[in-house]
């Protein structure tokens, strides 16, 4: 006899990873290598360690460990805030009137409101071990900056944040928070650095981009000795923390004898989405079972949906490494959303790979339409979500309908990153009906993927 699933699936302690799964080493046709921008050759470590920590670029190398060992130290952080719940979403059943099976990974209960947490404070534990003064970085919605700041003041690390200017600006709390974490915060672009200035020149008036302000972090780390960068999302490092998630998921799922048929996250980065797809998309790599994969991104950023599968350079100021992936241009320039984490012009190397080789699918979803779902999901399961996950719930509920009008009881799965208590202008807006869609034209994202660098190998 099926045990009851109660409203919250609760992991005991014991049952948390103590290892962070790799989806990579199950993965046959692995994702591209990053590539030094200047001779076009696959960046070795020595250079990778220029810019980032040197324990955290041997596991963004590392592509034959399925399983790498979580330290005790960060276990124990985790503690604090996970296992995080797994959430059967009666309530919302019950009001759609669908046969589906909805279930949600919570991953808001920490003071950075998200999934960030997970690989901040792994980064800044590899930081700190690495003796190194300080860290910086990049933030959009100002949750990874938050959660960065968190684990600096946990370790004692000074942490240098450039915010993207819109969000600075939309989210005047976000960026309190991180202050009060001991962190110093910039909108970006801003005047601080050359490539700021240069940006600045290039789009006078521009509202930023995580292209933008990651370039402007990267600078920092490199002028200021002690110093490295650190990033929220894209690299396969911070998928790898992130695992966290997917690995929760499927224990409290297979706890109850659950196995999900949709597995649903938002796409920006692709670090909340890789995590919690990462140990089912390996089943299926590894022939031991089928999802149903969705990636949703915003129609305003849609790198999957109508981006090209090339090399492209991470950052605005073209800095970074060159990464395979899909993309609209390192040059492109978002629309001012309120869905800030996810104003990415690009996706992780191995989201992008999974994508290409069939294993999940893509859908751009408006703006207005992400905002009547999260109120709706709010007044129904009471909580208020923040707009990046709230385009997971959109087309959760899009695929529960879908459910009612065939009748199968699916099982849906889909991550909630986090919550929206800092996004109240953003709902202010959709609440006085001031919030319009924006849907860049076919001409604006050829412009944009027209400057992406054209070499031997990099044909699309």
């Amino acid at each position: 006899m099926a045990k009851e699933i109660p409203y919250k699936i609760y992991l005991e302690e014991s049952e948390m990873p103590k290892a962070w799964y790799n989806v990579r080493a199950d993965m046959k046709k692995k994702p591209a290598p990053l590539l030094n921008p200047q001779t076009h050759k696959p960046c070795t470590a020595e250079e990778l360690e220029q810019v980032f920590c040197k324990e955290l670029v041997a596991q963004e190398l590392n592509e034959t460990d399925a399983y790498i060992e979580i330290p005790e130290e960060i276990r124990n952080f985790y503690k604090m805030y996970r296992p995080a719940p797994l959430v059967r979403a009666y309530c919302l059943e019950k009001k759609l009137g669908t046969p589906a099976h909805i279930y949600y990974k919570f991953e808001g209960n920490n003071t950075s409101g998200s999934h960030k947490l997970n690989s901040a404070i792994a980064q800044a534990y590899y930081a700190k071990k690495q003796g190194l003064k300080g860290v910086t970085t990049e933030t959009g919605a100002g949750q990874w900056g938050t959660a960065l700041s968190m684990a600096s003041s946990y370790f004692g690390l000074d942490c240098v944040v450039y915010m993207v200017k819109c969000s600075y600006e939309q989210k005047p709390f976000r960026r309190e928070v991180i202050r009060t974490y001991g962190a110093n915060v910039t909108p970006s672009p801003s005047m601080n650095t050359e490539v700021g200035r240069r940006i600045n020149a290039e789009f006078p008036g521009t509202n930023g981009s995580l292209g933008c302000a990651i370039s402007e972090a990267v600078e920092h780390a490199m002028t200021h000795e002690g110093y490295r960068y650190v990033l929220g999302s894209v690299l396969n490092q911070v998928l790898l923390h992130q695992s966290v998630i997917g690995l929760e998921t499927k224990t409290a799922l297979d706890k109850y004898g659950v196995k999900a048929d949709i597995i649903i996250g938002c796409a920006g980065g692709g670090s909340n989405l890789g995590g919690l797809i990462s140990p089912f998309a390996g089943e299926m790599l590894r022939g031991e079972a089928d999802y149903k994969i969705i990636a949703v991104e915003p129609a305003s950023c849609p790198s999957l949906t109508r981006g090209v599968y090339a090399y492209d350079y991470c950052d605005t100021g073209k800095v970074c490494p060159l990464q395979k992936m899909y993309t609209l241009g390192s040059g492109f320039m978002p629309s001012a959303s309120h869905a800030g984490g996810l104003r990415y012009h690009g996706m992780s190397s191995i989201v992008s790979e999974l994508y290409d080789q069939g294993l999940m699918e893509a859908r751009s979803v408006e703006q207005t339409s992400v905002f009547q779902a999260a109120e709706d999901f709010a007044r129904i399961e009471g909580i208020l979500p923040a707009p990046e996950s709230s385009h997971a719930i959109r087309v959760a509920i899009d695929e529960a309908m879908k459910c009612k009008e065939t009748g199968e009881a699916k099982n849906i799965v889909f991550g909630l990153t986090g919550t929206g208590y800092f996004d109240m202008y953003a709902y202010k807006a959709f609440n006085d009906g001031e919030m319009g869609d924006y849907i860049p034209s076919d001409a604006e994202i050829k412009k944009a993927t027209d400057m992406i660098p054209r070499f031997p190998g990099n044909e699309f």
